[in-house]
């Protein structure tokens, strides 16, 4: 009688396990199934198909449907189909073509606010250049009406840019403290009237590009006293210009320098003024932000309110 090899001994039968007890974990065994590779006697592969001399690959029989491989659409270039695709899955910006405003619907706009707004101009209080530039300043993330209540008296104790440009830094925050970033707009207008001490005698430049070589002064200060002091036009951009413009439909930018180039072309230069007038003070009264008031607006007519899902 052969004897059985040990590996085909039965095992002893297990211990009976006590109540609660635990038995140890076993890790699982992965069952990997290897693919065999095809093999080839003489040229004749494993399926019975002839196999050209280096090839690992069958040839495709005689009368077998060819494999057809999707091609992409016509123009359907990589670059194109990565614009086409974005993360909500929309089109991006770059295939859509935005159409220029028409030029009589942009004179009509202009006519209506024009009438409605006759007495329209800046809001904030000024006598001289110097006043207005530093006026602005202040206006950052502040109310005009405030700006105006902190202004006479520091006009008063500091008259020129040269008692500005001298003032300690603590001083100056403490007048105009009620403004808000009261430390970063003391810095500003101390730095500013030191430009102008340094390079224009004190005196405020009459060009934009002299305003925004001084420190703290960017395109839409500078705007402001060009336009307002000088009475040379100038495109103010602000959170209303830039709201309602929107939903003018006269711009798709959001940026305030490019939204400035996009409306120069198609509003008159002798109204760039008037017309950041009108844009603010229609956005103040009528186009505000959360919910417009559509019912009175008399620009309706001409609007395609672009963006406006709740209104009034």
């Amino acid at each position: 009688m052969a004897r059985k090899s040990p590996r085909s001994r039965r095992k002893a039968a297990p211990a009976a396990r006590t109540r609660g007890a635990l038995r140890a974990p076993v890790s699982p065994r992965k069952r990997t199934r290897k693919r065999a590779a095809p093999t080839t006697t003489n040229g004749v592969h494993a399926s019975g198909t002839l196999t050209p001399p280096g090839r690992t690959k069958p040839a495709r029989a005689r009368g077998s449907a060819p494999v057809t491989r999707r091609r992409p659409a016509p123009g359907a270039t990589p670059s194109a189909r990565k614009a086409r695709t974005s993360k909500r899955g929309a089109w991006s910006r770059a295939d859509t073509s935005f159409a220029l405003p028409d030029p009589a619907r942009v004179a009509t706009i202009c006519d209506i606010l024009e009438r409605t707004y006759p007495d329209a101009k800046c809001a904030l209080t000024f006598e001289t250049p110097l006043q207005l530039l530093i006026a602005t300043i202040l206006s950052a993330q502040c109310t005009d009406v405030r700006v105006n209540m902190v202004t006479p008296g520091l006009f008063e104790s500091y008259p020129d840019a040269w008692a500005l440009a001298a003032v300690p830094q603590e001083e100056l925050e403490a007048v105009i403290r009620s403004t808000g970033f009261f430390r970063n707009k003391a810095r500003a207008i101390r730095e500013c009237c030191a430009d102008l001490v340094a390079k224009h005698g004190g005196d405020v430049p009459r060009t934009l590009e002299d305003l925004i070589l001084l420190r703290g002064v960017g395109r839409k200060t500078a705007n402001v006293v060009l336009g307002n002091a000088y009475r040379i036009p100038g495109l103010v951009v602000d959170t209303h210009v830039t709201r309602v413009s929107h939903r003018l439909g006269l711009t798709e930018e959001t940026d305030a320098v490019k939204i400035e180039f996009s409306l120069m072309p198609i509003v008159p230069r002798k109204r760039w003024t008037l017309f950041s007038h009108w844009l603010i003070l229609h956005g103040r009264a009528i186009c505000v932000a959360r919910k417009p008031r559509c019912s009175v607006c008399p620009l309706i007519p001409h609007c395609p309110r672009c963006g406006v899902t709740i209104s009034e």
